[in-house]
């Protein structure tokens, strides 16, 4: 498609990625020449959805928005979901519900457009590369003000997106809203010990006891990927999963259903890193393998050692993302401990619509300090970097 000429577009709605396809969603999420990514991948949507993880009974109803070319062939997808709460999004809206609920608003329903329960920076408007591509994410931005017009929603808003996306909706009237997470950034490390030379010597020090630490107790670690991911290791994993979700939020969000169906259709871009002791596994940690990323997911346990946490989550992730050559490692949201283990702020990104005039002036005015207040904190956080620095290079060696 030209976009030069006057060929039109139709915007659809799917109650469900099936409804799409997988060879038509794909096409628009993951094609060649883009990093993959699990997260926006059919079948992990799919495994979603199938298993009741995500669903109109759990209060994220499928509203896939869907662009088609005058032939009917598929352009772009989007994945939304009408939202009757905001719980499993990780970017916080709840002060906003309740000051519109107070002064009289309905804010719910609104529409959510993210992967649920996964904070993880993906593309949000989908469409194949290509001279069609502006044109497609412009069609999807018009149709979700619109959509939110018809199901008589609050509001929209796309979490997690690149920041391209980010200024495309800005533009577009989009309030703008950052956060920050932690990632590890790999510098073309040999192996761990590598990495370990590029920090200062007290930062050192202290990774190589937590590490030994951690397997005091005759603790050993196993990577499972492919057809290791047996039912038995996820009955194992999943029991850790309820015993961290339950104390956390209260009930777990994934159902034992979707740890089947990912493991089905998606085994090799898994792993489940496990900890074992006395022959019996104790805690696990999963991760999804992207094109260039390593994405940390859930972690559980139902033994708690020293540091277990740490080992799992944090290092043996950089253990596999250097012996897979992966540029990064992104390991959830939030923790700023994570920084002294190498995980340096990184911006986050998040697009809303905001349908009340009122309210949208309101929560700008917010945004403009929140955005501030992240920027200023992202670089005062970066001082604490367990990186050496070049200044102090001459103070910093090892006893």
């Amino acid at each position: 498609m030209d976009p030069n000429t006057q060929q039109t577009v139709q915007v659809a709605v799917a109650a469900a990625v099936e409804e799409i396809g997988a060879i038509a969603w794909e096409a628009c999420a993951n094609p060649s020449g883009i990093p993959y990514n699990p997260f926006i991948a059919y079948d992990f949507l799919r495994a979603l959805e199938t298993s009741g993880s995500a669903g109109r009974k759990t209060g994220w109803a499928p509203q896939h928005l869907v662009v088609r070319a005058d032939d009917g062939d598929v352009l772009g997808v989007c994945p939304c979901y009408l939202k009757s709460h905001s719980r499993g999004e990780y970017v916080f809206d709840a002060g906003w519900a309740d000051a519109y609920e107070r002064a009289g608003g309905d804010y719910y329903p609104k529409l959510q457009v993210s992967v649920p329960f996964t904070p993880a920076t993906g593309r949000r408007l989908l469409a194949a590369p290509g001279p069609q591509e502006a044109v497609v994410e412009a069609a999807l931005a018009q149709a979700l003000v619109e959509l939110t017009r018809l199901r008589q929603a609050s509001s929209a808003h796309v979490t997690f997106l690149p920041q391209a996306q980010w200024e495309m909706l800005g533009r577009r009237g989009f309030l703008q809203r950052t956060d920050q997470q932690f990632h590890w950034d790999n510098a073309g490390y040999a192996d761990f010990d590598a990495f370990l030379t590029e920090l200062a010597s007290r930062k050192r020090k202290v990774l190589k006891r937590e590490r030994r630490d951690a397997l005091a107790a005759g603790i050993d670690i196993v990577w499972l990927t492919g057809s290791d991911l047996t039912e038995a290791a996820w009955d194992a994993f999943f029991a850790f999963y309820q015993e961290t979700s339950s104390r956390k939020w209260g009930r777990p969000y994934l159902t034992r259903t979707f740890f089947s169906l990912v493991g089905e259709r998606m085994a090799d871009r898994i792993l489940l890193v496990m900890a074992r002791r006395a022959g019996r596994f104790i805690a696990g940690a999963l991760n999804f393998i992207g094109g260039d990323t390593l994405f940390g997911r859930h972690w559980g346990a139902i033994e708690h050692h020293p540091f277990l946490h740490f080992e799992l989550c944090y290092y043996q992730a950089i253990d596999f993302a250097i012996a897979r050559g992966l540029r990064r490692v992104e390991a959830g949201a939030q923790g700023e401990h994570k920084i002294a283990r190498g995980y340096l702020p990184s911006t986050t990104y998040s697009a809303h619509y905001i349908a009340d005039p009122s309210l949208r002036r309101a929560i700008a005015d917010y945004l403009q300090h929140e955005r501030a207040y992240v920027a200023s904190a992202a670089e005062e956080l970066t001082t604490c970097s367990p990186f050496r620095h070049a200044d102090a290079e001459s103070l910093d060696q090892d006893t």
